[in-house]
């Protein structure tokens, strides 16, 4: 008997291989970009972008403020440039969002031209130009440092400390003499009391000088001047470091001194009549110890004592930083002298 057995044959099936998607068209990339809207508003602002008029906004003898405005378009930055007091160009960067810069670094009494450009990433869109003059300096010191904390203690001193200065009054400044190099000032303090004072004027170079004074002084010596030349006092009354109140004066320094004629020779013929009333009181006129009150970088502070009889004036003698012998003259009254 034939025997038939039915083995089942797995005959794998074929498949059909599946195709792979192409890579989007480049066209379709572009297409939502929609060129033709975005890229005409790109370029228009640059062309728009405007910058205003540059003016002037403050002069002092080191610096000067200036300001624009921007009427149309932004700008990411801009540069201003010009040349320094040796002639050197320099640019300074300003942020995209100022209307306002200060220029510092400048100097007294000279014209600078400024150049502002607008820009867009590093494209100079646009620009204009402007010129100012630096201010003359002033002889006057700059406000102190120490003004500004003084408001920090106003919750516990000030009731006490603003009082006073408001009844610290300075009196007349007055010319007391004058010779070819000096000139002697006097003044009087009516009400309330100043701890020290400073006298600034400009000497015969034109530089500003300040001779810092004892708060106990009414009277001063200012020396080093030239001959027959026109100077302006200004006298600062100061609390602490605090300037209070000021007076200011002008005078004229006398013509230069003639030698000794010979014609004073024949004094010493009248010596019978007048030597004994001239030697007595030099003999009771005492002078007693210098001593040194203060001292600064520039100046020394000087106080002395008559414990006996009175001085017409004195004369201080020193030599000066260049070796020359210097001869300061002080009214008789005084008892302090600062050397500058």
């Amino acid at each position: 008997i034939d025997t038939w057995i039915a083995v089942p044959i797995n005959i794998p099936s074929v498949t059909a291989t599946e195709e792979p998607e192409e890579p989007p068209l480049p066209s379709e990339v572009p297409q939502p970009e929609d060129p033709q809207t975005e890229p005409p508003t790109s370029v228009a602002p640059p062309a728009r972008a405007v910058l205003g008029e540059l003016r002037v906004s403050s002069v002092t003898p080191s610096s000067v403020g200036l300001q624009w405005s921007v009427p149309q378009g932004p700008f990411d930055s801009f540069t201003l440039q010009y040349r320094d007091a040796q002639g050197q160009p320099q640019a300074l960067p300003i942020d995209g969002k100022s209307r306002s810069v200060t220029v510092p670094g400048l100097s007294p009494s000279r014209r600078y031209r400024f150049h502002l450009y607008g820009l867009r990433g590093k494209k100079r869109i646009d620009h204009v130009s402007t010129e100012a003059t630096t201010a003359t300096e002033e002889p006057e010191e700059p406000p102190l440092p120490s003004e500004e904390p003084q408001p920090e203690d106003p919750q516990t001193e000030p009731p006490t400390s603003v009082a006073p200065p408001a009844q610290a009054v300075l009196g007349e400044l007055r010319v007391s003499s004058v010779t070819p190099s000096s000139v002697g000032l006097q003044w009087s303090v009516p009400e309330g009391h100043f701890d020290s004072f400073t006298l600034q004027y400009r000497d015969a170079q034109g530089q500003p000088q300040a001779l810092p004074i004892d708060g106990e002084s009414r009277s001063v010596t200012v020396p080093g001047l030239s001959p027959s030349r026109r100077y302006r006092f200004h006298l600062y009354g100061l609390q602490g470091k605090k300037r209070i109140d000021h007076v200011s004066t002008e005078a004229t320094t006398e013509e230069p001194e003639e030698p000794p004629l010979p014609s004073e020779e024949p004094q010493p013929e009248d010596p019978q009549t007048e030597p004994p009333t001239s030697v007595a009181p030099p003999a009771q006129a005492v002078l007693g110890e210098l001593r040194v009150s203060s001292v600064t970088p520039s100046s020394v502070g000087l106080q002395w004592s008559v414990p006996e009889g009175h001085f017409d004036s004195f004369t201080l003698q020193y030599r000066d930083a260049q070796g020359q012998p210097q001869a300061l003259p002080i009214d008789g009254g005084s008892r302090s002298v600062t050397v500058p």
